[in-house]
């Protein structure tokens, strides 16, 4: 059976709520979807963070988010990009929330005013391309900790 998108969501959130557990913190998915965050989590400290849970099960560094995905603006946001590598172990790239959404707006505004391939401007549309590049993300749970004592 092959999995779909929901099967695919669920199970990198599953999969992001697990790894935080195991690092000491209390998690929260919420019953239904809410806008803003897929999980709450709270570390030995009661500091609390949000994250934004992105999943494919394909190999690769692109991912495409909408534009709604930047609405909330925190210090302890961020975006879990969780890649699921078909039957391997997944890779997680831990992201601040407010590096992931400029990245993502200074990209589309390039984008916007690079001609397409008809040499006309590109029309604005509610999907983001966000590209990973800096491998310090990958996997760096301790990015979590660093923030919170940089703040």
């Amino acid at each position: 059976m092959n999995p779909n998108k929901i099967n695919i969501g669920n199970a990198g959130e599953y999969f992001v709520a697990a790894e935080l557990e195991r690092r000491g913190y209390t998690v929260g998915i919420p019953m239904s979807n809410v806008k803003d965050f897929d999980i709450l989590a709270i570390d030995n400290k009661s500091n609390m963070y949000s994250f934004q849970i992105k999943t494919k099960n394909s190999i690769g560094n692109k991912w495409v988010l909408s534009k709604k995905d930047n609405q909330l603006s925190t210090n302890n946001s961020y975006f879990i990009f969780v890649n699921l590598n078909k039957e391997n172990l997944p890779d997680y790239y831990i992201i601040p929330y407010n590096k992931v959404i400029h990245d993502i707006e200074e990209a589309h505004k390039k984008w916007l005013d690079t001609p397409g391939k008809n040499g006309k401007k590109h029309k604005d549309n509610n999907l983001r391309t966000y590209f990973i590049k800096e491998d310090e993300y990958k996997n760096n749970w301790g990015i979590l900790q660093q923030k919170k004592r940089n703040d």
